[in-house]
């Protein structure tokens, strides 16, 4: 960008929870569960916008209004002033949180996080018991 300040009004918003796969669609989830990642965040999806070469703005101060606890949505400029596509593999808003979900799944700092809690799950021992239905 050169020293102007875009307009970013206009710009595309994209809240986690649209990427989220542990939201339901009525909960705001706009693309399939397969294809959406485990609780992203904001600046894990700035770093992925950041990949795709793709211009975004994080605001902290904002809340998705049907789950205000959850603060902070990016502003993203799928196009640039003159109309064409800031990245042209991605030609629209779905496109978009598609690959930001994808990207957000393969973050490094994610792999980490989540590798800790995988082995202590499968190295601690089950309970004892048949399970099953309790008779009455």
């Amino acid at each position: 960008m050169d020293g102007e300040i875009p307009n970013i009004k206009k710009w595309v918003i994209l809240y986690p929870v649209y990427i989220n796969s542990k939201k339901k669609i009525s909960e705001g989830r706009r693309i399939s569960a397969t294809k959406a990642c485990e609780n992203p965040t904001c600046s894990e999806i700035g770093d992925c916008l950041n990949h795709l070469k793709i211009p975004f703005v994080i605001e902290i101060d904002k809340a998705y209004p049907r789950d205000f606890m959850q603060r902070g949505r990016v502003r993203v400029s799928l196009k640039k002033e003159d109309g064409t596509l800031s990245n042209p593999a991605i030609g629209s808003r779905k496109e978009m949180m598609i690959h930001v979900a994808d990207l957000v799944r393969r973050h490094p700092g994610r792999t980490k996080k989540q590798e800790p809690s995988a082995s202590t799950s499968s190295a601690a021992p089950s309970k004892s018991g048949k399970g099953g239905k309790k008779k009455r």
